[in-house]
């Protein structure tokens, strides 16, 4: 194993302006993609080697995409003569010197001449260290595998549990939030519910699956209008999810799930989607965040520093319009990225900076086979079969890469016909810290 001092980012010296990028999302590719190897040295920092479609996170965690569909390799991406000044390093940013222009890496220090934070975010916990311990978040693509191996763990114990108490809280699913991502992922288990899973264990009684979702606010889907929010509502209910609305959760010990007011759900799998914050890096001071954000002015310049740049979820601009921030979706990143690649050739040449200014292109959200809704332009809405085919092709479109276009289109097309989804596998057994009865089952069953 290489000791940290054995390495080096071995970035090459430039003549040119160097512009770093922390983080390969849609903020951090779009404006990569955009800037000329002839006008700036490119250097990208991520702790993954690939561009992940986090939208598509659910279908990986419920059986239905295997994670290599939805992501693409950074190097792929960057491979061509037309990057030949571009450089990707796998690696940790610990924090950032304003004062003397570096970031700092696990690895070395290396000196920018324009910074661009393009981190995105991460699960927001408030504060409730037992739920981040015992729950399972969905924001990369290990969450969504370790989700996968923990449902489909807890369907082989509960097909040869005799303690019906213990049988019970192995099918029983809690999703904590009640936005997109939990609405689409209860949306997949009650159609694995009824279509897959009765297949797959013949002897399981899968009508006494109990699919709950929390949200702690009125509605479910509090982004989108109350239009889309009523309609999703009433396609969960046909589906058979248990919705909890104005509801909290308190506490979850593995076992337990207690909500606000003192009600319990007995429950091996809760799953956090309740609320993000920005994925912060060390070294801006306090004044320049606000709400877990970075703070930016219209051409995402970070308040203070003008060589410092923050795009997509990371940041914090207000305008009228947008008061709280732009939502945190992929457009305004992809929108953001690509404005700042515009935007450093007329920086380095003294030219006036265009504002960035978002185009909403609307919301999407399925709740599934036939059932979506849409929040489009104009203050239309849209729902059911045409919204659905409507979300389909966005999703299609945003895929990186041509192999994961047909690979998911593919994939859905399968399922369509024969309602089946093939990537049932436990690559790697789960066992969470503390989950004591999967640990005994696992030592005990799966020994060689």
């Amino acid at each position: 194993m290489l000791e940290t001092d054995q390495l080096s980012l071995n970035i090459p010296d430039t003549t040119k302006p160097r512009v770093v990028i922390i983080g390969g999302g849609f903020g951090g590719i779009n404006l990569a993609k955009k800037l000329k190897s002839e006008d700036f040295q490119v250097v990208m920092f991520d702790r993954q080697n690939y561009h992940g479609f986090w939208p598509l996170l659910y279908q990986v965690a419920t059986a239905g995409l295997e994670p290599d569909s939805i992501a693409e390799p950074l190097r792929k991406m960057f491979g061509s003569d037309e990057f030949e000044d571009f450089h990707f390093r796998l690696v940790k940013v610990i924090g950032i010197n304003p004062t003397v222009k570096t970031v700092s890496t696990l690895i070395g220090d290396l000196p920018y001449d324009y910074l661009v934070v393009a981190t995105g975010t991460k699960s927001n916990y408030f504060g409730n260290d037992q739920v981040k311990k015992y729950s399972f978040p969905l924001k990369q693509i290990p969450d969504a595998l370790n989700l996968r191996s923990q449902l489909l763990q807890c369907f082989e114990q509960a097909n040869m549990t005799i303690n019906p108490e213990i049988k019970q809280s192995l099918m029983n699913v809690v999703i904590v939030g009640g936005g997109p991502t939990g609405v689409e992922l209860a949306g997949a288990l009650a159609e694995m519910r009824k279509y897959i899973l009765p297949t797959d264990y013949p002897g399981m009684d899968f009508t006494k699956m109990n699919i709950y979702l929390v949200e702690g606010m009125d509605r479910v889907l509090p982004p989108m209008s109350p239009q889309a929010s009523a309609k999703t509502q009433q396609y969960l209910e046909e589906l058979g999810i248990n919705i909890k609305l104005n509801t909290l959760v308190e506490s979850y010990d593995g076992n337990i799930a207690t909500l606000k007011g003192g009600d319990q759900i007995r429950t091996h799998t809760l799953i956090w989607a309740a609320g993000v914050s920005g994925a912060l890096v060390d070294g801006l001071p306090a004044e320049a965040v606000e709400r877990g954000r970075i703070l930016v002015n219209q051409y995402n310049q970070v308040l203070g520093f003008p060589e410092i740049f923050a795009i997509g979820d990371i940041a914090f601009m207000k305008t009228d319009e947008y008061p709280k921030g732009h939502p945190g979706v992929a457009q305004p990143a992809i929108q953001q990225g690509k404005l700042l690649a515009k935007n450093l050739p007329k920086l380095i040449r003294n030219q006036p900076l265009e504002p960035f200014k978002y185009f909403d292109k609307g919301s999407l959200a399925i709740v599934g086979r036939n059932r979506a809704v849409a929040d489009l332009p104009k203050g239309k809405h849209l729902s059911g079969f045409l919204a659905w085919m409507i979300w389909l092709f966005v999703h299609i479109m945003y895929l990186v890469g041509f192999r994961n276009k047909l690979v998911v289109l593919s994939n859905w097309l399968y399922r369509f016909f024969t309602y089946e989804r093939g990537t049932r596998l436990i690559i790697r057994p789960f066992v969470r810290k503390g989950d004591r009865v999967k640990r005994e089952f696992f030592e005990k069953y799966n020994t060689e």
